[in-house]
């Protein structure tokens, strides 16, 4: 029986999906990589750094105040962080900003207040591939790119959904022509491959985009004005000048990142002043150990505390285990010592709640090893694609050419452009960068009619 022709809609996909692979291959590759190594991050730890990350177990512990003397004794310079121990064989990590160099993770057994080493974390692997994984390294720039192809990602991901689509055939549907050769093998793995691990692969990219900075800001932005991102009754109780928790310091769970901070009573009038990285003077460092006290009598553990910067700032604590329905966060006035408030999981709203649980899910953390094992299958599935559809490129490539799929004219694609814009509202990168690819293509055509054209006069004139 003979194979019907592809129609223009179909050559016509097929010609986007081939962009969109073009352009965001090597970053789904990097996202790959990274990501895969991330998913072990504990593990990997554990295995380079033993002296930093274990200790003996201790029935008590020294004051926390005892922990960022010594660190900053060590190192000297400002502290704006101490990770508690989430178990009694673990070490404490102060967070120091040394007079000279790069910022510091300091481990400090909590049993005797020694320290144990410290570590720049952008030059572990770790460090190094949780970078690259948000911002390629490159700050801003990097976590656009990042961001614009994930949604890409998604674009890749209907279109390829679509050119995979039986339409009445039967081979190489749901198991590749192992026996094939050449490009065959490469376009049967491709397909099969995607078509088999098409969820997860989406659900990494759609739980890893309210990360992202503009995407993000967007989902933050819309939930809070709907009332289900951070607790709504938290937006009124600060004063005007407060600024947003990461602003403050640096690091919160992401349903809280743009909750307005408290401030310490006692100066409430200076709110303006800074609080963005901690200080390390003598009362902070002291005032840690009443803070340490109230959430001991909350009962909240393995903590990470942050201190107060400036006049008006709190010393914050937050939980972030591994299921995030155990996520709290204490704030404490620097002043006073009292607790100023307490947000728990149960107060987040529905799409605070939805987002947590798939961040823990992205990570590998949520279900312990099995999370780890089946978040590795979109990373290897992903780096099985880019790899066969780079084959599949250059197995039909001619010599010199891009060869991208030819344009189609006149191609019902009003519906498809509908969606394409759709996408675009949602994703706002996404809808800048689809205009940019649709002038490109419009101005790589004119080029080639205008060539066209300018030949067919010489040949004339000769």
């Amino acid at each position: 029986m003979a194979t019907l022709p592809p129609s223009p809609l179909y050559r016509t996909i097929w010609r986007w999906h081939f962009y969109a692979g073009l352009i965001v291959a090597p970053f789904l590759l990097i996202l790959a990589v990274t990501g895969s190594i991330y998913l072990f991050n504990d593990e990997i730890n554990d295995r380079v750094y033993p002296e930093q990350r274990f200790v003996a177990p201790h029935a008590s512990s020294v004051p926390v105040s005892t922990m960022l003397r010594a660190a900053l004794a060590a190192y000297p310079g400002g502290a704006s962080r101490i990770d508690m121990p989430t178990a009694p064989n673990r070490s404490a990590v102060v967070f120091v900003t040394p007079t000279h160099g790069a910022p510091l993770r300091v481990s400090v057994d909590p049993g005797s207040g020694r320290v144990l080493g410290s570590l720049v974390y952008e030059r572990t692997l770790v460090g190094f591939a949780d970078t690259m994984h948000g911002s390629l390294t490159i700050g801003t720039v990097g976590d656009r790119i990042v961001e614009l192809a994930a949604c890409w990602a998604l674009l890749l991901i209907a279109s390829g959904v679509y050119l995979w689509w039986p339409r009445g055939r039967t081979a190489a549907v749901f198991r590749p022509r192992l026996r094939g050769t050449g490009r065959v093998f490469w376009r049967d793995l491709h397909a099969v491959v995607g078509i088999w691990t098409v969820a997860f692969i989406a659900f990494m990219l759609v739980t890893g985009l309210p990360w992202a900075g503009v995407e993000g800001d967007v989902i933050q932005r819309v939930s809070t004005a709907a009332g289900v991102g951070y607790p709504p009754s938290r937006s009124t109780h600060n004063p005007p000048s407060s600024v947003p928790m990461k602003q403050a310091l640096g690091a919160a769970p992401w349903t809280l990142e743009t909750m307005p901070m408290p401030i310490s009573g006692e100066h409430a009038g200076h709110a303006g002043h800074d609080m963005g990285a901690g200080a390390s003077d003598a009362a902070t460092i002291s005032g840690a150990d009443r803070a340490a006290t109230v959430f001991r009598a909350h009962h909240l553990n393995g903590y990470r505390l942050f201190l107060p910067a400036g006049p008006t700032g709190v010393y914050t604590a937050y939980t972030y285990p591994d299921q995030p329905e155990g996520q709290r966060t204490l704030y404490v006035d620097r002043w006073s010592g009292t607790l100023i408030r307490e947000v728990d999981f149960a107060q987040y709203g529905v799409v605070g709640k939805a987002v947590e649980l798939g961040v823990q899910l992205h990570m590998g953390n949520y279900f312990g090893l099995a999370n780890q094992i089946v978040m590795l299958i979109p990373c290897f599935a992903v780096i099985t694609l880019v790899i066969s559809g780079f084959a599949m490129w250059w197995k039909r490539r001619p010599a010199g050419r891009l060869a991208a799929p030819p344009r189609v004219a006149g191609a019902p694609v009003a519906g498809l452009i509908a969606i394409i814009m759709a996408a675009g509202m949602v994703m706002p990168l996404l809808g800048a960068s689809l205009v940019a690819v649709v002038l490109i293509d419009r101005a790589v055509v004119l080029f080639g009619r205008r060539r066209a054209l300018t030949g067919d006069m010489v040949r004339l004139g000769r």
